[in-house]
């Protein structure tokens, strides 16, 4: 087969890239149905079935290939459009789809196929390259800055493998970045990103899937890892992930607090632990400044809610402050919804009585201690 040039070859001879970087998990001894499940449930070929199936397999774009030097036949491994192979397996092989729910759990509906369709799905065409760094500048800018985005933990892997083979050939992060059009530093953080939870990973502080949440928002880590809190809880040197940052960054002796801080973001099913950061926005920096305090981080030890940690670390005064023009608004806001009480209930009129004695306390006492501070 000549390479870089566009050819048509049968489906039965393309591969799944184990190293697809869309995988969440280890997906080098993975099962062709743990890969499928993987990617239908983080990359939506519901809609490619649904497409395929009405439409046929459009052939406009080529598949990315390269040799399987590891297999004993002609196999091709898909670098670029795993997508679509996987769709067109579903809907070619109808028993894979009960392997899957067999295995993994995973229900796959597929959708009928007009049998005049079904020969689109037999060839493909496909451009083969002579290695994983010929596909590399395309396939990372579509899918980091380009129509195609990845997830946040799928950029990230590529652009850290892009990098760790790069190295000796001279290539850093700069060049990556330039390559795929990126202009934020954003490749640098989430290379940074992956190499701090690849250090968990082999100190056995934390795995991905031991995660509470379904889903796996790693944007919540390297966005962390970019305050100066976190990095000075875990060592890190001040704009540690600007330059190109070391494989074990976080200094041994703070690696207890670096599970504890993956537990805060992503929970642990093993210690049946929840996490705290539920929105990135402003839970991320919520916990950065509960960590960055003694007292907040204490609470939050003890199994208190990420609010109750946050708000230990503010001063009383502050506290009062805010407690008491919140309870000024809430107040306004219930008068002005006056209307929709139609006097029938009495628990909600001794509700407001108990308000009104609790007001009248807490004002009797800011007025005593005003008369105090004035004379």
């Amino acid at each position: 087969m000549e390479l870089e040039t566009i050819t048509k070859v049968p489906v039965e001879q393309l591969r799944l890239d184990r190293m697809n970087p869309r995988l969440v998990g280890e997906g080098a001894t993975a099962s062709d149905e743990w890969i499928i499940a993987q990617l239908y449930r983080s990359a939506e070929l519901d809609e490619l079935l649904q497409s395929m199936s009405a439409n046929g397999y459009l052939d406009i774009e080529p598949l990315v290939v390269l040799a399987d030097s590891g297999a004993s036949d002609d196999g091709l491994i898909v670098l670029e459009g795993n997508r679509r192979l996987a769709t067109l397996r579903l809907l070619r092989e109808r028993e894979l789809a009960r392997r899957i729910a067999s295995r993994e759990k995973l229900r796959i509906t597929l959708p009928a196929v007009d049998d005049r369709l079904r020969a689109t799905f037999d060839l493909v065409s496909v451009y083969p390259v002579a290695s994983r760094e010929r596909a590399r500048a395309f396939i990372g800018f579509k899918h980091i800055n380009g129509p195609a985005k990845w997830d946040a933990y799928a950029k990230a892997r590529f652009a850290a493998e892009w990098y760790q083979r790069g190295r000796g050939d001279g290539v850093g992060l700069e060049e990556i970045a330039k390559a795929i059009g990126d202009r934020h530093d954003t490749v640098k953080r989430m290379v940074a990103g992956i190499y701090v939870l690849e250090q968990a990973r082999r100190e056995g502080l934390f795995d991905i899937e031991d995660r509470h949440s379904r889903k796996f928002n790693f944007s919540h880590l390297y966005t962390a890892l970019a305050r100066s809190q976190y990095m000075d809880y875990l060592g890190l040197e001040t704009a540690w992930s600007r330059y190109d940052p070391d494989t074990n960054p976080v200094p041994p002796e703070r690696l207890p607090r670096l599970k504890q801080v993956l537990v805060w973001i992503y929970g642990s099913k093993a210690d049946d632990a929840e996490p705290v950061v539920r929105k990135q926005n402003p839970d991320i920096k919520r916990l950065g400044d509960v960590i960055a305090n003694a007292e907040g981080r204490l609470v939050l030890e003890q199994g208190r809610s990420l609010e109750v940690a946050h708000a230990s670390t503010e001063s009383a005064d502050r506290r009062f402050t805010a407690s008491l023009l919140r309870a000024r608004d809430e107040l306004r806001d219930v008068a002005g919804a006056m209307r929709a009480y139609d006097g029938q209930d009495q628990s909600l009129l001794d509700i407001a009585e108990d308000v009104k004695e609790t007001a009248e306390v807490v004002y009797a006492r800011m007025a005593k201690k005003r008369r105090e501070a004035t004379e």
